[in-house]
């Protein structure tokens, strides 16, 4: 046996057998095993929050466990939070969260874009997976959320394939019993105009009905030329509870965006480095007004039921189906320059030569998640055990680009139209399938002990129209196991395993079929909650390593191997700090090494992996002067400072920089003011890039005045 799988094994073998063993040498003196209901019920883990720290999560464990006793990192972002900080974007929430670097690829209205340990993070709302591929689906809106769950390290025994690194949970607002509403406009650079309303409470007398209403309307355009950044978005809810132990709610969200190109995949030079007229401007639009558009529509509904059996056993259910198109036409920076294949500024110093696409992509996806849950004690143990199974199945398709040009432009003085738009033909197919079986038991030893082990079983299939040869059947186990102690003033210790994987379609040059890619993780932490329960502080060193990566076979240029690792390991601290009634402290730090520790060409090992930052570290506070006689006044300020990274090769480094943001709030009776400010001293930056020869800006100020009416 593989000597690091020795002490999780062990961990697994202490939580199942431990009660029993226990039991075996007290049996003179211990009376029959009662079972019963868990002896304290912990806050709803989906509930909204007040103020910055959350008491409980779902996303670590699918139960509703406390953060201080998940035995393995998690960040969550609560509401609060959320619109303190000003956050516009998915993106923008995980800003001040160790061990993520957020806005990788600059400003990019086509989705939002982290690393979270080095890697790139699965998104999932409400539990369920949100995204399958690339540009087919809309981007999540911060105003529907209630909070938003970062899980760190990989997560496929809950979660199935995918998360080497973590996953970002979306947890959407729900009906609430108490009637209450809320109006908000939003006025903002770029010309935002933004207007927001969302309605809760009782349909009926009896408070069995309960229902949600969101809508949103936007119109801006951004820093980019010719970009415009509006949306549409309606999101209605309805929860049903005709006892105390039954719960089933129907939920509904139509969304369209319309955006364009707000990356050029500018070169290299122009951009990191001074071109020969200096730097492109950070506004420069190469694409074509009347034929540039990212238009993103999606349908999605869903039913979520929970029903408690009896004392013990619980009954939930979450069924989703999704349906998602994106038309995105576009001119760029050409990739087919000379023989370096990369972007770069003309001999004349002005013009960058162009490419046109035109793609239509569509995704349409089930997904749904059961499972029976147990929560017993038995003595001084207490046993919360799950079992249950998910299902994907995904339809992609579109068409792709057929022909076009577009003749180079003059980005220091753009004349547009010289262009011909392509046309498209349609994309063969794919159908993706994931059924997975997956268990886990906790266990909770003499209120100090604490154990998590979890088995899951997976298969996958994806077939794709006329082309046998990138299919895929495979099936795969993962495990995970962890360990912890609560002392005696209260910080917890402890000791993680888990496991990712990814299936690979396709076979190589010689016929063979790809092993799915592998990741295993271990962590060791620290987490001390203050007796108040008003302050979390913690403490992580992890190491992950990357299997089964393909990488250019060395030997024939048609074929792809399998011999590539990475390695990830690094140490993450975290605090979330009431420093006094009226004053909050965020503050977050993490060192990554993400680098290729072994690769079919000898010179790329030891690289570092692209786009990831060595360094972060952030620092947020809020501070009321209702202490200071100015009631309903507030202020926050926020640094980010994001180290430098590289492109993959360790040939071009991208440069560090430190980001300020600032808040101010007045709240009167039911009104709420509020001006956020990101990216306060207005740096114009490069945020990474890539050995391919291209750069991406990164987010300039935005200062956006927000009113907001609730009752």
């Amino acid at each position: 046996m593989n000597p690091k799988k020795i002490l999780p094994c062990a961990i697994s073998a202490i939580t199942l057998f431990w009660p029993q063993l226990s039991n075996a040498q007290e049996a003179a003196t211990l009376p029959a095993v009662k079972v019963e209901g868990q002896v304290q019920a912990e806050p709803s883990p989906s509930a909204p929050v007040d103020g910055y720290k959350a008491s409980s999560t779902f996303s670590a464990t699918k139960t509703g466990t406390p953060v201080v006793e998940t035995q393995q990192s998690i960040s969550v972002i609560t509401r609060d939070r959320i619109e303190d900080q000003g956050a516009l974007t998915l993106q923008d929430t995980l800003g001040y969260t160790a061990g993520v670097s957020a806005g990788s690829y600059g400003f990019d209205n086509r989705g939002d874009w982290a690393f979270i340990r080095g890697t790139s993070f699965v998104q999932y709302q409400d539990g369920l997976k949100q995204l399958f591929g690339f540009y087919n689906n809309v981007r999540p809106d911060p105003f529907t959320l209630e909070r938003v769950e970062v899980v760190k390290g990989p997560s496929s025994v809950l979660y199935g394939q995918g998360g080497f690194g973590g996953l970002v949970n979306m947890v959407s607002k729900r009906p609430q019993r108490e009637q209450a509403g809320e109006v908000g406009v939003q006025l903002g650079e770029y010309g935002r105009k933004q207007l927001a309303l969302d309605l809760s409470g009782p349909l009926n007398e009896e408070g069995t009905l309960l229902y949600r209403m969101i809508a949103l309307t936007r119109d801006s355009d951004t820093q980019v030329n010719f970009v415009p950044d509006d949306r549409d978005l309606f999101a209605p809810a309805i929860t049903w509870r005709p006892n105390a132990d039954t719960s089933l709610t129907a939920y509904l969200n139509v969304q369209r965006d319309v955006s364009g190109s707000s990356v050029g995949f500018f070169p290299i030079i122009g951009t990191r480095f001074e071109g020969p007229n200096g730097r492109i401007p950070t506004d420069t639009f190469i694409s074509e007004p009347g034929f540039d558009l990212y238009l993103a529509k999606q349908t999605s509904y869903g039913l979520e039921f929970d029903h408690r059996l009896n004392d013990v056993f619980t009954f939930n259910q979450k069924v989703k189906q999704s349906d998602s198109a994106v038309s995105y036409n576009s001119i760029y920076s050409s990739f087919n320059r000379g023989t370096v294949g990369r972007p770069t500024i003309n001999s004349d110093g002005r013009t960058i030569n162009r490419v046109a696409i035109s793609q239509y992509n569509v995704a349409d996806s089930f997904t749904s998640d059961s499972q029976l849950q147990a929560n017993w004690t038995n003595g001084a143990f207490e046993n919360t055990t799950i079992v249950g199974i998910d299902f994907q199945r995904v339809a992609l398709g579109g068409a792709q680009s057929v022909g076009g040009s577009a003749e180079p432009i003059d980005y220091l003085n753009p004349v547009y139209g010289d262009f011909v738009a392509p046309t498209q033909r349609d994309l063969a197919g794919t159908l993706q399938r994931q059924t997975g079986i997956y268990a886990q038991h906790q266990l909770k030893y003499d209120k100090r002990w604490l154990s998590t082990v979890g088995v899951r079983r997976d298969w996958a299939k994806s077939e794709t129209d006329n082309a046998p040869a990138s299919n895929l059947d495979t099936s795969t186990n993962t495990y995970k196991a962890s360990l912890g102690y609560i002392t005696d003033f209260g910080a917890m210790p402890y000791y993680s395993y888990s496991e990712s994987f990814l299936p690979i379609g396709g076979l190589d040059f010689f016929g063979n079929p790809f092993k799915p890619q592998q990741a295993e993780q271990q962590e060791m932490g620290v987490k001390y909650e203050t007796p108040d329960g008003k302050s979390l502080f913690t403490a992580a060193v992890y190491e992950i390593k990357e299997n089964n990566r393909r990488v250019a076979d060395p030997a024939e240029a048609n074929n792809q191997i399998q011999v590539g690792e990475a390695e990830s390991k690094g140490v993450e601290l975290e605090a979330n700090h009431r420093l006094s009634p009226t004053v909050d402290i965020l503050a977050a730090y993490a060192y990554t090494s993400a680098k290729v520790t072994r690769h079919s060409t000898p010179n790329s090992q030891g690289k570092r992996l692209a786009t990831v930052p060595k360094q972060t570290l952030s620092l947020w506070g809020r501070q009321k002067f209702s202490m200071l006689g100015l009631p309903g006044w507030q202020w926050g300020a926020g640094l980010r400072f994001i180290d430098e990274s590289w492109d993959g090769v360790d040939n071009v480094r991208t440069p560090s920089v430190t980001l300020l943001d600032a808040m101010l709030s007045y709240e009167t009776g039911d009104w709420r003011y509020a001006v956020n400010a990101t990216n306060l001293a207005n740096r114009e930056y490069v945020s990474t890039c890539l050995s391919r020869g291209d750069c991406f800006y990164g987010v300039e100020r935005n200062v956006v005045f927000s009113a907001n009416y609730r009752f």
